[in-house]
């Protein structure tokens, strides 16, 4: 695979299925100027380009054209962990770029505050850099001790006003997301604070029942952060937070699909579920694309072994070693339509976090980022088109 940077030409590439905004379009093409998508069509009508791509010559008959990549929650890779500061947030980067995650949301698990709040100003420093990053999602350290999952319980702690303004005022307006168990004393309001600030609060390592989740939402929190984990389960007596967000057409459901976190099974459900408002994440940490072995998620040890990581101390998951590419061949695996399964990780992730108008399709106008994935679903290349604007 081999990835392109923004152009400042044009580019067509041509002979290709376009899987784009819940449909499939055969002999398509698309042209980009400058970064963004120009034009699109059929057959052979395209204008002379300074680069002309055919797509099955590339990437073998059947050849797929997709938009790039939204990755909204994933912790790092290639051995490297967004917390450690911005060369292994880069080295990370590179490695999901390559893998067809063209923009992604950096992802911090709990930490002092005082980290945290100088990760998220950095955080907030690298998105004027670094055109692939949008922004930071906190998770923790508002969390429910009893569901920590692989955050240090000792560092976890309930939503003051104060603290939540703090850490808010250090992303400077990049802060896209906040997982946070509504729960908790002064949950419902530290969420509409953090709505109100231009950020996504979303409900996680929670023990909210159905009553609170439904709170939640109608405070305004519009993303479930990993469906099923972390969380209270479904029962036929207390359904719980996942069909609380499956019920409710603003919420957003977060899905790992590397079938460790959740059973294909269970995938197919959540599509199902909640048509359209899935997003499917890959939660990933340092191990992904790298080896087993030993690796530090914050302030906890990890051991990776066959690819699935999970904490020394009490075996809980540790994020994943997931790519975007990998989970879309699961989801396909697990019988989610193609289109759908291209959507929830392109147009959905970055509708959650409020970059509709500019990335996950391919639609005149929007950021050229695209992916070719050959018939088996494995990426042959990736383009990085233009900066995105947020609205």
């Amino acid at each position: 695979m081999s990835v392109h940077p923004a152009a400042t030409g044009s580019l067509v590439v041509h002979s290709a299925r376009v899987v784009d905004h819940g449909e499939i379009v055969d002999d398509a093409w698309v042209r980009f100027d400058d970064g963004r998508v120009a034009a699109r069509g059929t057959g052979a009508d395209w204008a002379p380009a300074d680069e002309v791509v055919d797509a099955a010559s590339v990437a073998g008959p059947g050849a797929l054209l997709t938009p790039g990549f939204v990755d909204i929650h994933g912790h790092g890779g290639a051995g490297a962990s967004f917390d450690d500061g911005v060369d292994s947030i880069r080295t990370a980067r590179d490695l999901h770029r390559a893998h067809g995650t063209t923009r992604a949301v950096v992802s911090l698990v709990t930490a002092p505050l005082d980290e945290l709040a100088r990760s998220a100003a950095q955080i907030a420093d690298l998105v004027h850099t670094d055109a692939d990053i949008l922004g930071s999602h906190l998770e923790g350290p508002f969390l429910d001790p009893g569901h920590h999952g692989a955050h240090d319980p000792s560092l976890l702690r309930a939503p003051l006003p104060d603290d939540v303004d703090r850490l808010l005022a250090a992303g400077r307006g990049t802060i896209r997301q906040i997982t946070i168990a509504p729960e908790l004393p002064g949950g419902l309001d530290a969420i509409r604070r953090i709505v109100a600030a231009g950020s996504a609060a979303a409900v996680g390592h929670t023990d909210a029942d159905a009553a609170m989740s439904v709170a939640a939402f109608e405070a305004g929190a519009s993303i479930l952060t990993h469906a099923f984990n972390a969380m209270p389960g479904i029962h036929h007596r207390a359904p719980g937070p996942v069909l609380a967000a499956a019920a409710d057409h603003r919420v957003v459901l977060e899905a790992i699909a590397d079938d460790v976190h959740l059973d294909p099974h269970v995938v197919k459900l959540v599509f199902d579920a909640a048509p359209g408002r899935v997003a499917l994440i890959t939660d990933a940490m340092a191990a992904a694309g790298s080896a087993d072995g030993r690796y530090d998620l914050g302030a906890v040890s990890v051991t990776v072994e066959n690819g699935i990581a999970r904490t020394v101390e009490t075996g809980a998951i540790a994020g994943s070693t997931l790519t975007q590419d990998e989970a879309l061949r699961r989801a396909v695996a697990a019988g989610v339509a193609l289109v759908d399964a291209v959507r929830a990780l392109t147009e959905t992730p970055a509708g959650a976090v409020g970059f509709a108008s500019e990335l996950g399709a391919l639609r005149t106008g929007m950021v050229g980022d695209a992916l070719l994935l050959d018939a088996e679903l494995r990426v042959a290349r990736v383009w990085v088109g233009a900066r995105p604007r947020r609205a």
